[in-house]
C-alpha cells in the first residue's frame, strides 16, 4: 500500500553526544542514568516518587519519597504494582514480573544534554482496567520519543483492591473524609514529582502532556477533571477510554468495601492492613472502579465538563475501529435472537431504537452489531462525548482521530483495528514487535509519533508536511481518519453515536 502524500517527519534538531553524561540532582538526591540503544538517548529508570505504600502506608494517599546520600543508580525497573497476570493467550499478556506493593517509581527517557533545553515533556498513564498494567512494558519506551525532541515519562499506580479499596473506616481515618482513590493520587503524586524535578532532565515543567489509553485514558480523563491537577499539565491526549455515564457515589464504594472486608473476616482496617498483599492479590473483588470521593473528584466527571470546571488545556482524543474484538469475542453460541433478547432486557422501550441502528436480521448481522456497539458505547462514544463537551464549556481547541489499521498477521482479520493497537504506532516502536510490518505501518507510525510530539511541543498536532488535522466542531463532526490512509474524515458511525447521546441522557435524567 502507498500513501498519496508524503510524509515529512516533525524532528528536533539533537546532539550526537549521549545526553546527560553525569548524575541528575532531583529533590530527594541524586541519580545517575544509562545510554539507551541510541547513544543520544538517556534512560533513568525506577526513580522513586513516593513512600512505599506499605504496612499503615497501604490505603494512604502517597507521602513524598524519602532523601538519599550519594548517587542512586537508576539503571533497572522497578518491581511493578501487584496484580493478577492476563489469562493465557490474552493478547495483552506480557512476561512475568516481580510484583510488589513497594512499585510507586517512574522512568525517564531524554535526549536533553543539559537542563536548559527545556523540551516538552510527554507522561504516559498505562492502561489495564485500573487492575493490571506497568510503566515498564517494551511497547512503552520512550526512546523514539526522545529522538524527536520530548523528555518521556512513564509510571507505575496502585491497582485494583490495593489503589481502589473505599471503606467508611478509611474514609473517617483521612483529613480529605475521603477513600478509594488511591491509584488516581499516584498520578497527581507522579505528576508532582515531574513537575518539581523534570526540568533537570531538560524538560519544560510548563509544557506537560498527559496521555493514556484504556484506563490511561479513564485517568487523564479524570485528571482533567481534578482540581488537585490544577497546573501539573498543559496538554491531555486519551486513546480509547473517558468516563461521562454516571460514577459511583463514595457511598456506593463504601458499602462494597464493608462487603469485602466482611468476606475476609476482618474486624478492622488494621487486620485487613495486616493481611499479606498476595492473599488479597487471590480475593480480588474490591478494586477498580473509582468513585466521586469529594476530594480527588469533588463530582462526576460529566457534571465538571458541563459546569465549565475542568482543567480547560488543548486535547487530542480518538478511538479504534475494532474495539471489541479483542476484549469480549461473540459467544460460540451466539445467535441473532439472543442478542436482540439481550438488548430488550437491556434498553428495554428503547431496545427498538436501538435495533435501527444495530440490526439483527441474521445471525452475522447480530455480530457485526454485538461488536460495533459495544465499541460505540463504551469507547466511540465517550470520546466524542469528550470532544464534544469541551468545545461547548472550554476555549481550548480540541483533535478528534479514528484509527483503522489492522495490525498485519495471521490474525489481522480476526482482530482488525483492535483495543490498544494504535499504541505502538503512536510510540514509534514497531521495531518491538515481531510482526510482518508493511511499508504503510511505517509510514503511519512516523506521521502518529509526529503527530504527538507535535501536539505535545505546541498544544496543535499539525506540522511541515503532514496531512491537515481540522480540530474538532460539533457542526461538522470531523474526525482524522489514522489508517491505510491518513486523511480528515466524517465521524465515523454517527447515527449510532447520536442514538447513544439520547440514550445516556435518558440514563442520567433517571439518576443511573
Amino acid at each position: 500500500m502507498r500513501f498519496s502524500f508524503p510524509i515529512v517527519l516533525f524532528t528536533a534538531v539533537l546532539p550526537v553526544a549521549a545526553a546527560m553524561d553525569g548524575p541528575v540532582r532531583v529533590e530527594n538526591g541524586q541519580v545517575s542514568g544509562a545510554a539507551g540503544t541510541s547513544s543520544e538517548i538517556r534512560v533513568f529508570k525506577g526513580i522513586p516518587f513516593a513512600t512505599p505504600p506499605v504496612g499503615d502506608l497501604r490505603w494512604q494517599a502517597p507521602k513524598a519519597a524519602a532523601k538519599w546520600d550519594g548517587v542512586r543508580a537508576a539503571d533497572k525497573f522497578s518491581p511493578v504494582c501487584m496484580q493478577a497476570p492476563y489469562p493465557a493467550g490474552s493478547v495483552y499478556a506480557f512476561p512475568a514480573q516481580p510484583v510488589s506493593e513497594d512499585c510507586l517509581y517512574l522512568n525517564v527517557w531524554t535526549g536533553a544534554k543539559s537542563a536548559k533545553e527545556r523540551r516538552p515533556v510527554m507522561v504516559w498513564v498505562y492502561g489495564g482496567a485500573l487492575t493490571r498494567g506497568l510503566g515498564s512494558l517494551d511497547v512503552y519506551n520512550g526512546e523514539e520519543f526522545a529522538k524527536k525532541g520530548v523528555v518521556l515519562v512513564t509510571f507505575n499506580y496502585r491497582l485494583g483492591v490495593f489503589g481502589f479499596f473505599a471503606h467508611p473506616d478509611l474514609t473517617k481515618e483521612s483529613d480529605r473524609n475521603a477513600s478509594g482513590d488511591y491509584g488516581l493520587l499516584d498520578q497527581v503524586a507522579a505528576l508532582e514529582w515531574v513537575h518539581k524535578n523534570i526540568e533537570a532532565f531538560g524538560g519544560d515543567p510548563k509544557r506537560v502532556t498527559i496521555f493514556g489509553e484504556s484506563a490511561g485514558s479513564w485517568s487523564v480523563n479524570y485528571l482533567m477533571a481534578s482540581p488537585l491537577t490544577r497546573g501539573l499539565f498543559q496538554r491531555v491526549i486519551g486513546e480509547s477510554g473517558a468516563v461521562f455515564q454516571t460514577m459511583r457515589t463514595l457511598a456506593q464504594a463504601e458499602e462494597a468495601g464493608v462487603k469485602f472486608a466482611q468476606s475476609q473476616g476482618a474486624s478492622s482496617i488494621r487486620d485487613l492492613r495486616a493481611k499479606p498483599a498476595a492473599d488479597l492479590l487471590k480475593v480480588g473483588g474490591a478494586g477498580a472502579p473509582t468513585n466521586v470521593d469529594g476530594w480527588f473528584l469533588p463530582q462526576g466527571v460529566y457534571t465538571t465538563f458541563a459546569e465549565g470546571k475542568q482543567n480547560d488545556v488543548p486535547l487530542l482524543l480518538g478511538s479504534n475501529a475494532d474495539e471489541w474484538k479483542s476484549l469480549g469475542p461473540w459467544p460460540a453460541n451466539g445467535t441473532a435472537q439472543t442478542f436482540m433478547d439481550q438488548t430488550r432486557r437491556r434498553f428495554g422501550a428503547e431496545a427498538d431504537s436501538f435495533l435501527k441502528v444495530y440490526p439483527a436480521g441474521s445471525d452475522e448481522q447480530a455480530k457485526e452489531s454485538y461488536y460495533a456497539s459495544n465499541r460505540d458505547m463504551t469507547f466511540g462514544w465517550q470520546e466524542r462525548t469528550w470532544a464534544r463537551m469541551q468545545t461547548k464549556t472550554g476555549k481550548s481547541k480540541v483533535f478528534l482521530y479514528y484509527f483503522s489499521r489492522a495490525q498485519p498477521g495471521p490474525e489481522s482479520a480476526r482482530y482488525g483495528a483492535y483495543h490498544a493497537s494504535e499504541i505502538v504506532y503512536a510510540f514509534h516502536n514497531l521495531k518491538v514487535e515481531n510482526r510482518p510490518w508493511e511499508d504503510a505501518d511505517r509510514k503511519l507510525s512516523d506521521a502518529m509519533s509526529s503527530y504527538w510530539v507535535n501536539f505535545a511541543t505546541t498544544g496543535d498536532p499539525n506540522g511541515k508536511g503532514l496531512p491537515k488535522w481540522p480540530a474538532y466542531q460539533e457542526k461538522s463532526d470531523m474526525a482524522m481518519g489514522l489508517g491505510d490512509k491518513i486523511e480528515a474524515v466524517p465521524t465515523p458511525h454517527k447515527d449510532q453515536l447520536d442514538f447513544l447521546d439520547t440514550y445516556f441522557a435518558s440514563l442520567r435524567a433517571k439518576g443511573n
